[in-house]
């Protein structure tokens, strides 16, 4: 079976970040002297920063949280972690995959908050993943996916969320979210499943 979400059209997270969104870019320098005007409380690059990555750091929110609301509070939440532990970037590797691990881990803490990690356990019905329905997914517009995908209940979408697009292995997941890596592996199955008949309606 094709695996779902591996370097298939708009389901990774490769092209997810090439949605349409500003960037923090340019030399590194420049983006190293931006992090420091505002560790030194310049406001021109605070706003800056905060224009340059709030749009894709909205969509991550979203993605997990699957409203718009709980979403926007995460996003300032995240912006507030963000601001206090620039000092801890080191400057190796991308500052916009630094600051996504922020907006991740904000989301991930509201829902163990929130106990709405529990898993859907109580969800007996599965349904057979055709070639067809692996096929429509991996086509869809990326709107269109993030929509259904804002649908599913908050584990599957969390545990899609994490493996699919973040990119997390199953043991990783697994020690997260505190739970089985069996668990994670089934929360994906299912996740899956729900957006193939989701799409099929």
């Amino acid at each position: 079976m094709q695996r779902f979400g591996k370097n298939k059209h708009l389901n990774t997270r490769r092209d997810l970040e090439n949605q349409p969104g500003e960037r923090v870019k340019g030399p590194e320098s420049s983006v190293q002297e931006l992090i420091r005007a505002c560790m030194n409380s310049d406001r021109t690059a605070q706003r800056k920063l905060f224009d340059s990555l709030a749009p894709k750091m909205f969509s991550v929110c979203l993605r997990y949280m699957g409203d718009r609301e709980s979403a926007e509070d995460i996003l300032q939440e995240g912006f507030v972690t963000l601001f206090t532990r620039l000092d801890s970037y080191s400057g190796e590797g991308s500052f916009e995959g630094w600051a996504r691990k922020i907006f991740v881990n904000t989301a991930l803490m509201s829902l163990r908050r929130t106990d709405a990690l529990k898993m859907s356990d109580d969800l007996e019905t599965a349904w057979g993943i055709s070639s067809e329905g692996e096929s429509a997914v991996q086509t869809m517009g990326y709107k269109e996916l993030m929509g259904l995908i804002s649908q599913l209940p908050t584990g599957f979408r969390t545990v899609f969320n994490m493996y699919v697009i973040e990119g997390y292995s199953h043991k990783e997941i697994a020690e997260t979210l505190g739970i089985s890596e069996a668990t994670s592996r089934s929360q994906l199955q299912r996740a899956r499943m729900m957006l193939q008949k989701k799409i099929k309606k």
